[in-house]
């Protein structure tokens, strides 16, 4: 039984800062942690992930330079620190586990992730 659970998400400006947490449990083989986010009207899109064997990350470029994923294996958490947001960022977060592949070096596919959090919202707006 895996559970994930997301928080932390809420109404900031542009430019503002939000930092997302994803708790685990259930998980006790190496996996993979991936953040997805779904805008309105659009696709839900791999953003970011990150591997608990080996720390690997990767983000994707719209991103990069402004996200920061971390993890604390003994919390079995994970954190989405997000900085100098966009309005185009808005949308539904959500954490995904993958323990297909073990290592983080492409964007985050949805078909490698098989239990999801609830999702939480992040808007960003003036």
């Amino acid at each position: 039984q895996v559970q994930l659970v997301e928080s932390g998400g809420g109404l900031v400006q542009p430019g503002g800062s939000l930092t997302l947490s994803c708790a685990a449990s259930g998980l006790t083989l190496d996996y993979v942690i991936g953040w997805f986010r779904q805008a309105p009207g659009k696709e839900r899109e791999g953003v970011s992930c990150i591997s608990r064997s080996d720390g690997s990350t990767y983000y994707i470029d719209s991103v990069k330079d402004r996200f920061t994923i971390s993890r604390d294996n003994a919390k079995n958490t994970v954190t989405l620190q997000m900085n100098s947001l966009k309005p185009e960022d808005t949308g539904v977060y959500y954490c995904a586990a993958n323990w297909v592949v073990p290592l983080c070096t492409t964007a985050p596919r949805e078909r490698y992730y098989g239990s999801w959090g609830q999702g939480t919202q992040v808007t960003v707006s003036s």
